[in-house]
């Protein structure tokens, strides 16, 4: 007996492990590529175009995003299962947060003015602030939020009643 089971479309689980396969891959490429910049270049890292490798936390970012590609790339068998679906929606967790933990430190960062400077940067220096590089976490974000349209789709196989291994009473049954 499998627990969860509900017949998500098959439109939306053929997208899920196409997509999600194909991004996952991606993500990985990300994190593999951030221990090769760590290898070669340290912490200080690299800039390319408006791409940004670098930094303190690295390391950390590296390993986060090649945990994810691998949960991705797990998940794309049957994904119309609930714990595949799951595992996406882990992975796609874990890039908000490495995106959130860099999109606060742009913020931060863009509040404070120079050692020399006022307290606070002038209105130029903030929005300067906000332009590339930034880091593949951030640009990863909006295509992790396409887990949103499987999740929406499971969720309207449920409220249909398309539901199977349930009992009539609405219980497990083993």
């Amino acid at each position: 007996m499998r627990i969860g089971d509900i017949n998500m479309s098959n439109g939306a689980a053929k997208f899920g492990s196409i997509y999600f396969g194909i991004f996952g891959a991606i993500v990985l490429i990300f994190g593999i590529a951030g221990f090769v910049v760590i290898g070669v270049h340290g912490t200080e890292g690299i800039t390319w175009g408006p791409l940004e490798m670098s930094g303190m936390f690295l390391v950390w970012e590296a390993i986060i995003l090649v945990a994810a590609g691998v949960i991705y790339l797990s998940s794309v068998g049957n994904f119309g299962d609930v714990r595949q679906l799951a595992k996406s929606v882990a992975a796609s967790i874990m890039i908000w947060i490495v995106a959130g933990m860099a999109i606060w430190a742009m913020i931060a960062g863009s509040i404070p003015g120079g050692e020399e400077g006022p307290w606070f940067n002038p209105p130029g220096d903030f929005i300067a602030s906000y332009a590339p590089p930034y880091m593949p976490a951030i640009f990863l974000l909006p295509f992790s939020l396409a887990i949103i349209y499987p999740i929406r789709s499971r969720k309207r196989a449920e409220a249909r009643g398309e539901t199977k291994n349930l009992g009539e009473t609405g219980t497990l049954q083993f």
